[in-house]
């Protein structure tokens, strides 16, 4: 009889039912001493086997030689799997406590240092605003009782003594008394923001601060009429001969007042209601104005910024009593040609109604201003570089060529001594007027540079 099961090749001994044992070859026995497994020395190692071989690594060799020097006792168990001494979990522990305290310092450290300089600029900003707040107001004033039985009267002479210098009193409706206070301290620019609403213009920084009585003609055009009309009375000894009236300086009456207006809103519908208001001072002849052929200075240059659009201003060639701002930055030497994308990119402050063609000089112009900060850009460590210096070289002449004044708002404020050395400078390389918060500051600058 055939047997079904197939025979199983030769091939796989294993296979083959065998009553005797199958005998597995044991590993060879390996060699290996304490210092060699501690160094990690490979070539002690009689064996072939990888698995048994420990890899050879710097760090552990390092690590467990030092512990070794140090009196560590080493344990190695039966596979030689792993080498650790007693301490060695202890150790670890220890080395995580010190790593975390190392994170908490990279945190606390760097924020100890950002609280420090934020005290001291905290300082540093209410020591710059201290001499703003102390600001000697016309309220403030000593007055005699007969003066303050009348201080509307007394305020008509408050510039008696008072010597101008050419410093402008920025956002002068801010100040405890607006316009007279910029006047006692000499400085011969002002500026008032008005926003127009149901055709009648308002004074203010935004609208939240406008009210019912804070507008253009009670804060500046009224107060500027009685004043004048008070310097150029009839009564005067000697009488006044000249045919161009006498400034609000008693000390130089040819000097000029400038009325910087800012538009806040829309420039082209406030420009015929500031023309409006301004018919008390022009009926008078108390404005500057261009005739067509050259500018006459009057007691009051009305300066439009803001919004104000340049196209109309320069409309009338014949006659025109409202100057423009000019974009300072525009006018250097080095400045590139702006087209009016560019132009109108920008927006604001000598952009408005002007073309890249546009020209500037003293018969539509008078200020000639830019950004600080834009333009200079930012004072590394308080330090003008000779780059920026020279830019400003550059802008103030180019005004200086085109018969404007040239002006830098918002320059820095603080530190107090940086202020000073920026407001000094401006003085030095001749910059037309100084823009600033602080009257007794400017007035306290050196001016016969």
């Amino acid at each position: 009889m055939v047997s079904d099961t197939p025979e199983v090749a030769s091939t796989h001994p294993l296979l083959y039912a065998s009553d005797s044992p199958v005998s597995l070859s044991s590993k060879k026995s390996v060699q290996v001493s304490l210092r060699a497994l501690e160094d990690g020395d490979s070539s002690v190692y009689d064996s072939d086997d990888e698995e048994i071989r420990p890899p050879p690594r710097f760090w552990r060799r390092l690590r467990m030689s030092l512990r070794r020097r140090n009196g560590g006792k080493v344990r190695v168990d039966d596979g030689f799997e792993s080498v650790r001494l007693p301490d060695e979990k202890k150790s670890k522990k220890g080395y995580r406590v010190k790593r975390r305290h190392v994170a908490r310092a990279c945190v606390i450290v760097p924020l100890l240092v950002v609280i420090f300089f934020g005290i001291l600029h905290l300082l540093n900003v209410f020591l710059g605003y201290v001499p703003t707040f102390l600001d000697e107001s016309a309220s403030d004033w000593t007055l005699s009782d007969e003066a303050s039985s009348n201080i509307a009267s007394h305020l008509l002479d408050i510039t008696r003594d008072v010597t101008p210098i050419p410093c402008h009193s920025h956002n002068d409706y801010w100040r405890r008394v607006p316009l007279y206070d910029a006047l006692r301290w000499g400085c011969t620019g002002v500026e008032a923001d008005v926003w127009l609403f149901d055709e009648e213009l308002y004074v203010g920084h935004n609208t939240n601060a406008l009210t019912p009585n804070g507008t253009f003609r009670n804060m500046y055009i009224d107060p500027l009429v009685k004043m004048i009309d008070h310097k150029n009375a009839v009564t005067a000894i000697p009488p006044s001969s000249s045919p161009v009236p006498k400034g609000v300086f008693s000390t130089s009456p040819s000097q000029t007042l400038v009325l910087l207006v800012d538009f806040k809103n829309d420039g082209r519908a406030i420009f015929p209601i500031v023309s409006q208001h301004l018919t008390a001072l022009r009926e008078k002849n108390y404005l500057t104005y261009f005739d067509g052929t050259s500018t006459i200075e009057g007691p009051i240059t009305v300066v439009a910024t803001g919004n104000a659009p340049f196209d109309l201003i320069t409309a009338n060639s014949t006659y025109r009593d409202i100057f423009f701002d000019a974009p300072l930055d525009q006018l250097s030497d080095s400045a590139s040609q702006k087209t009016s994308d560019d132009m109108a990119k920008r927006g604001g402050q000598g952009t408005v109604g002007t073309t890249p063609t546009s020209h500037f000089d003293a018969t539509n112009s008078y200020y000639a201003s830019v950004n600080f900060g834009r333009s200079i850009g930012w004072l590394w460590f308080g330090h003008i570089s000779d780059a920026q210096l020279t830019k400003i070289r550059s802008q103030i002449r180019g005004a200086q060529a085109r018969g404007l004044k040239a002006r830098y708002w918002s320059a820095p404020k603080w530190p107090v001594g940086l202020r000073n050395k920026v407001w000094k400078m401006l003085v030095e390389e001749g910059v037309g007027y100084l823009n600033g918060d602080d009257l007794r500051g400017m007035t306290a600058l050196d001016w016969a540079v």
